[in-house]
This record gives structure tokens, sequence and C-alpha cells, in this order.
């Protein structure tokens, strides 16, 4: 089940965002970030001395479309927003039962967003 909470009082509408995410629209996700923003991702592969970064929406997009373009499934929870930003935690399935978390944390103005950070966890 794919759990929406898009706003809280004096937030902002994140409802497209999130179904964006779930439906697996790369376009739509990348519709969300300003022209110069930056995505930091840390994982196991990119740790806190050298994350993963990616500088322009282009590029951003880009990353989206492989992260869409899997048979995965994503749930979005936890969320909250006000007007400066907000933060998730993104709860994914792959058929074969593997799990990712993801858990993010975005800055947004003049309704883009500007600097997104996300660190993720896989199962073994």
């Amino acid at each position: 089940m794919t759990t929406i909470q898009p706003t809280v009082p004096s937030g902002i509408d994140v409802t497209s965002l999130v179904e964006a995410l779930v439906s697996r629209d790369a376009a739509g996700v990348a519709a969300w970030y300003a022209d110069d923003a930056t995505l930091t991702l840390h994982d196991r592969d990119h740790p806190p001395a050298a994350p993963q970064v990616y500088a322009g929406k282009t590029d951003i997009e880009t990353y989206f479309r492989d992260v869409c373009g899997r048979n995965v499934e994503h749930d979005i929870r936890d969320l909250i927003s006000d007007e400066h930003g907000f933060g998730f935690a993104q709860h994914c399935r792959y058929p074969d039962g593997t799990a990712v978390v993801c858990v993010t944390v975005a800055a947004v103005k003049n309704n883009r967003i500007q600097h997104q950070t996300v660190a993720q966890t896989w199962d073994s």
C-alpha cells in the first residue's frame, strides 16, 4: 500500500512530487528541480567523504530516469514540509524482495528544489 501525506499546515504541497515518485515518472520528478539544483547521494558506495553529486536539472533527470526505469515499488512515508522545504522516507521494494530505504531532505525556493540530500541503505 502506498502512503501519501502530501501537505502539512503552511507547508509546500508536494502531492505531484509524491505521485511522480510512486508512479516512477522521471519527468514529473525532475520538474520539481531548479535548473541549478544539486542532489547529493550518500550510500555504501558514496560515503560522506565522496558522495555522488548530481548538478543541474539535466543531470538530476538522468539519475531519475535510471531510478524510475527500474521495476520497483515506492512507498513515501513520514513526510514533513514547511515553507522552506520537505523531508520524507522512501521505502522501495524490488520484485525479488530486495528492500531499499532512502531518507531525504530538500530545500525549496520559488517552488523548486534547490538542494537535496539523500541517504540510502540496501538489503545485503
